[in-house]
């Protein structure tokens, strides 16, 4: 894959995610956004997919968590 190709299809990816995240609650991006963070740890602590899965996994419920709406209704 030549130069011009990878740049636009990195291009391309990138605004058609950061377009799904215009309509997300601060739940929904806090959660996303501590996936990502857990498996990039998760990765570096062990490097396997393995890891980086459970490490996703740990970090979405804490984002999750961290999101949440403290008051009441």
């Amino acid at each position: 894959m030549n130069m011009s190709k990878l740049l636009f299809t990195g291009a391309l990816l990138a605004t058609l995610g950061l377009s799904g995240c215009s309509n997300m609650s601060h739940q929904d991006k806090t959660t996303a956004g501590g996936a990502v963070v857990g498996g990039v740890a998760g990765n570096l602590l062990c490097g396997g997919v393995l890891c980086t899965g459970v490490g996703a996994a740990v970090g979405g419920v804490i984002g999750h968590e961290m999101g949440k709406d403290d008051k009441k209704k």
